[in-house]
């Protein structure tokens, strides 16, 4: 491969090793990678998640972060305390601040809580070589917050997520170029590989794949017509290739949809399941109407408990584009009397507002007075913003059914 056509940067993957136990540990005075410490999301549910795990935890008895708290050994010196999610927000806020001591906004992508790309282009004058640069990041983290991170370099953001998975997490910091990725890269099996799912994998394997490197030299043509657009990126992405940007307000995305879900904390009934819907809808919608948009697609997707199995999801398209709530669920209700089977529990639920158009291009309708109910949603959002979330509910969310206001004290389906 021809790498001179190619664009190269600096780029770096930073990633907060066990970033919500590392937290729990330093507001406990406690050594983030010597102490046995579980973040749960609610220790009261003996089947709770445990969202992190520190990496003495990990170590000794191979607790992940899919584990469930019942399954934590019986050992004394084991500190479990429940998730905080705001103080994790809080510290990722404060260690993106960080970031720009070293590199402007426009350079800094936030991948998530505890991950993030920042590219150096350019700053070798003030800070030295990208290898400098990452070991000057990853001190400071360590000394301003007590939080080690692990750190991937590369020519773009691919190399530097994938080398920081693979290699960082062992080593400290890890670099992969162009010239790197046969050697370093095309031994590991596809499924390790960022951007490969297990569906993916198995199709994979079909195909008699099973490294990186057999994508690599694999036919173009052939993963492009298996898979079509997602073949050529994997046959780009095996030889290291990616030409996503490395500067830009990343903060702003084209919304292709509003979606709104819950896994429930016990089976519901047939009953109980429309005040959930109803919920659901309020959220989707308010957040339509925060953005000034209308959708005309309406999605609701359940699954039934353990015990049943199975589920359903349908979709249906209207005339009009709408963010009124009561639409959205009259329409939900519609495909949950059509497709549901009539006898088993329900325990996820999940509707979405797609096919967006903005409000202002939304005709009216002679025989409804739309702009009336329009205004009830602005209305109760008004209200909402300047008293909080809690301030103005259906009555059907002070019931037990309803999921409102236990929500509103979570932040991404947990405790603040």
């Amino acid at each position: 491969m021809d790498y001179s056509s190619y664009p190269r940067h600096d780029v770096l993957c930073i990633d907060m090793r066990s970033f919500y136990a590392s937290v729990e540990a330093m507001k406990l005075n406690e050594d983030p990678m010597k102490v046995m410490l579980a973040v749960v999301g609610d220790p009261n549910r003996s089947g709770s998640i445990i969202l992190a795990a520190s990496p003495a935890l990990k170590q000794r008895y191979g607790v992940s972060n899919v584990s469930r708290y019942f399954e934590l050994p019986d050992d004394p010196n084991i500190i479990v305390v429940p998730a905080h999610m705001a103080d994790y927000l809080n510290v990722s806020v404060e260690i993106t601040k960080l970031l720009h001591d070293y590199a402007p906004p426009e350079a800094i992508h936030q991948y998530s809580v505890d991950e993030v790309w920042i590219t150096v282009n350019g700053l070798q004058k003030l800070f030295g070589s990208r290898q400098e640069i990452a070991y000057k990041i990853q001190r400071d983290i360590l000394d301003r917050f007590g939080i080690t991170s692990s750190i991937g370099i590369g020519d773009n953001k691919f190399l530097a997520k994938v080398i920081m998975d693979l290699h960082a997490k062992k080593t400290g910091i890890a670099e992969c170029k162009y010239e790197d990725v046969p050697e370093k890269l095309w031994p590991t099996p596809v499924q390790n590989i960022w951007g490969i799912g297990h569906r993916m994998m198995k199709n994979l394997h079909r195909m008699g794949i099973v490294t990186l490197g057999q994508i690599a030299n694999y036919k173009l043509e052939l993963l492009q017509k298996r898979f079509g657009v997602m073949g050529e990126q994997l046959y780009w992405h095996a030889w290291g290739i990616d030409l996503s940007p490395v500067f830009g307000d990343f903060t702003k995305q084209e919304q292709k949809g509003f979606g709104h879900g819950i896994s429930l904390l016990r089976d519901y009934t047939r009953e109980e399941v429309s005040y959930c819907i109803l919920d659901l809808c309020e959220e989707v919608c308010r957040r339509a109407r925060t953005a000034g948009t209308a959708g005309r697609t309406i999605q609701l997707s359940i699954s039934y408990s353990k015990e049943t199995a199975g589920g359903f999801s349908r979709s249906r398209s209207i005339d009009i584009p709408t963010n009124v709530t009561m639409d959205m669920y009259g329409v939900c209700m519609q495909l949950f009397q059509e497709f549901y089977d009539g006898k088993s529990m329900i325990r996820h639920v999940y509707v979405t507002l797609t096919k967006l158009f903005d409000q202002t291009d939304v005709q009216l309708d002679l025989f409804e007075d739309r702009a009336k109910k329009n205004d009830i949603g602005y209305v109760m959002d008004a209200i909402r913003d300047k008293y909080g979330s809690t301030a103005i509910l259906r009555a059907s969310s002070y019931t037990d059914a309803g999921i409102t206001l236990e929500r509103s004290k979570k932040i991404g389906g947990h405790y603040a």
